[in-house]
């Protein structure tokens, strides 16, 4: 740790601070006076569950009560705090996946990451799936899952800064499943706006003849990939124009 932190040392003044990840249960008040003689200042915990019998049978090291005394001690010490997580692990739920993003929400972070979890081959996680012991979540059932975290997150003013896993070809060579998307977040937004349109068409009771208005830099997140969202409303019989209104926050729509 302090070998890294020396070597940034000459170029501190170049740059607004340094974000670092860690474990949970690696945080105490030794390690975050040194973190802030090095002008650290956003600590990020891979806290990937706060179930601990989920923590356990994904062999973690740590149990919820770490995150949540690191949280703590974070806040105290000044620094930006972030979260991590990953729905989907072995001996997880859905109920289990929401039951942490409500835990995260308690903790207040300013940022977290959403990890849905990948099967790379030759690992344990491996073995359980290639056995039928784990089963993991499909992308339609992922995508549904995380489209309502973001909600969850942006409803509390807790930014999410990644959503989904960076691409590689190593990871689509070397990941079993079939449940990766490389643009998982945006499939997620669309999924916002399409269950916001369908629950709020309902009190307009008719299939045409109306207005969707939405923050034009929504538009993309409407339309859906690939017009996605748009060819499933027009199978489900709905023909509408579309207007901006840009005092809308960006998932937000109303109809008229």
């Amino acid at each position: 740790m302090l070998r890294l932190l020396n070597a940034v040392k000459p170029y501190i003044g170049r740059f607004s601070g340094i974000r670092i990840s860690t474990r949970p249960d690696y945080i105490d008040e030794e390690i975050l006076e040194i973190l802030k003689t090095y002008r650290v200042t956003s600590i990020e915990l891979g806290a990937q569950s706060m179930d601990d019998i989920v923590l356990t049978a994904n062999n973690r090291g740590h149990n919820s009560s770490d995150v949540v005394k690191a949280s703590k001690l974070i806040k105290k010490y000044g620094f930006s705090l972030g979260l991590q997580m990953m729905t989907g692990l072995y001996a997880s739920n859905i109920e289990k996946d929401i039951y942490t993003a409500e835990k995260f929400i308690e903790l207040k972070p300013d940022t977290v990451r959403i990890y849905p979890t990948v099967i790379m081959k030759d690992t344990e996680l491996a073995k359980l799936y290639l056995s039928g012991q784990f089963k993991p979540y499909s992308l339609e059932r992922s995508v549904d899952l995380c489209s309502k975290l973001i909600e969850m997150f942006e409803k509390n003013n807790i930014k999410i800064i990644r959503l989904g896993l960076h691409y590689s070809d190593s990871l689509i060579n070397n990941s079993l499943a079939d449940n990766y998307h490389p643009a998982f977040k945006e499939l997620c937004e669309n999924r916002i706006f399409l269950n916001s349109f369908l629950d709020k068409v309902e009190t307009v009771n008719q299939k045409s003849g109306f207005t969707v208005y939405i923050n034009e830099k929504s538009l993309s997140k409407f339309v859906g990939q690939k017009k996605e969202n748009i060819h499933k409303l027009n199978q489900l019989g709905y023909n509408f124009k579309i207007n901006f209104d840009n005092t809308l926050g960006k998932y937000d729509l109303y109809i008229k």
